[in-house]
């Protein structure tokens, strides 16, 4: 072992640090045409490299695009949660009572509860039980 590396990992790493990028031109090609076409996805990317005459399959475009950090942002869109909610609607009556309900005079605490139920028939749409 070399440094706490074992000897086939440093003989590895030795023959293939000193290798050349071949994707190089392409590299430098994609971000000619960025430059020109600021939303270039990597469909378009493809075509245009074609058209400078630099045939590469799409996988590999994609590869070297999130290898450059070349990103689309025109059509990115950060979609959250849906929430119908619209605040405090109507009046709150005040807490008089602090779940404090019983009393040792009798009918001093009278409490209700309102329900409300939709019926579906022509012309009604909402009843309030209390």
């Amino acid at each position: 072992m070399f440094s706490g590396i074992p000897k086939a990992t440093y003989y590895y790493w030795k023959a293939h640090f000193d290798r050349t990028n071949k994707d190089e031109a392409m590299e430098q090609e994609m971000l000619a045409i960025r430059s020109e076409h600021a939303n270039a996805g990597y469909r378009p990317m493809v075509e245009l490299l074609k058209k400078r005459g630099i045939v590469a399959n799409h996988k590999k475009v994609q590869r070297l695009m999130k290898k450059l950090g070349l990103r689309v942002t025109a059509f990115w869109h950060k979609f959250g949660k849906y929430n119908s909610y619209k605040g405090s609607v109507g009046k709150v009556a005040k807490n008089k009572l602090h779940r404090r309900f019983n009393s040792s005079v009798p009918h001093q605490k009278i409490t209700t509860d309102t329900t409300e139920f939709k019926y579906y028939d022509k012309g009604v749409q909402k009843k309030a039980l209390s």
